[in-house]
């Protein structure tokens, strides 16, 4: 029995720390992916800045147009309610009158009658 005991006692149990691994981190994308990846961001940000001006440019000229429009309607307006205006004002009873008030008279001779087109 003594050969067991001085067997256990000449092994000391050495309770040796494991070695820890360093592992090198790696990520899941390379550089190459990385850069791609980028580029591809940058290029999706100006096309959508590209579109957005173009969308704004494209408003503000159809509010252009539409101002233009209603400003030409408002035009044609004004042009219509001149000549209705022309057409009141040179009838023959009016001017007549007009030439009452200014002292003309009516002379037969010197009246000289010309044809509308």
């Amino acid at each position: 029995m003594m050969n067991t005991a001085r067997k256990v006692e000449q092994k000391p149990s050495i309770q040796t720390m494991p070695k820890k691994v360093l592992r090198k981190r790696s990520s899941a994308f390379t550089l190459g992916e990385k850069v791609i990846a980028a580029v591809f961001a940058a290029f999706v940000c100006f096309a959508s800045l590209h579109i957005i001006t173009a969308q704004a440019e494209i408003y503000s000229t159809n509010k252009e147009i539409q101002q233009l429009e209603s400003d030409i309607v408002a035009m044609e307006n004004v042009n219509n309610d001149l000549t209705i205006q022309v057409s009141q004002m040179s009838t023959y009873e009016r001017v007549w009158e007009k030439a009452k008030e200014l002292g003309l008279s009516l002379n037969d001779s010197n009246v000289k009658v010309v044809q509308q087109p």
